[in-house]
Formats: structure tokens, sequence, C-alpha cells
């Protein structure tokens, strides 16, 4: 059975990535790229705004690899925008 903190982690989480699909379908901007970014900085969030101060359980120990995994995510999304934004005489062939 979860414990309270867990649950609130994977609440508020939730919480996050529904306001956000909400938020971005009202403002016409719902991409795979903007809702894995907001996604991943509401992952961020809830993550730092819910750590315990004193003894780390050992589920959020296991939090590491998916932020490791949503960092590398966001460095190909920042690196296929500059490429798109550059000319195409600066890229090597």
């Amino acid at each position: 059975m979860p414990s309270l903190r867990r649950q609130r982690f994977i609440y508020a989480h939730f919480a996050w990535l529904l306001s956000v699909v909400l938020l971005l379908t009202v403002l016409d901007s719902l991409t795979y790229d903007l809702l894995f970014l907001f996604s991943l900085i509401g992952f961020l969030v809830v993550t730092e705004l819910t750590a315990p101060v004193s003894v780390t359980p050992r589920w959020r120990q296991r939090l590491i690899w998916p932020i490791v995994l949503g960092l590398i995510g966001f460095t190909v999304l920042v690196v296929r925008r500059i490429v798109a934004i550059l000319p195409p005489e600066v890229l090597p062939v």
C-alpha cells in the first residue's frame, strides 16, 4: 500500500499534468514538445516541493532515473530546435 506522501506526490503530479493539458488546449497550443516540457517542469517542481527534510524513502531515490531521462529528452528537444533555426549553410553535410 502506498504511503500518504507517495499518494500526495502522485496526486500533485496528476493535477499538474491535467492543468497543463487543459491550459494548452484552451490556448490551442497542445503539441508533444510543449506537453513534454511542461510535464518535466512539473515533475521537477513536485519532486522538490514534496521532498522530505530528514530521511529519503527508497521510492524517492528511484526518481533519479525519470529525471535523468527527462533531461536527456529536453536536451534532444533543444538541439532539434536549434538545428531547425540554423540556416542550411551552417550545418555540415
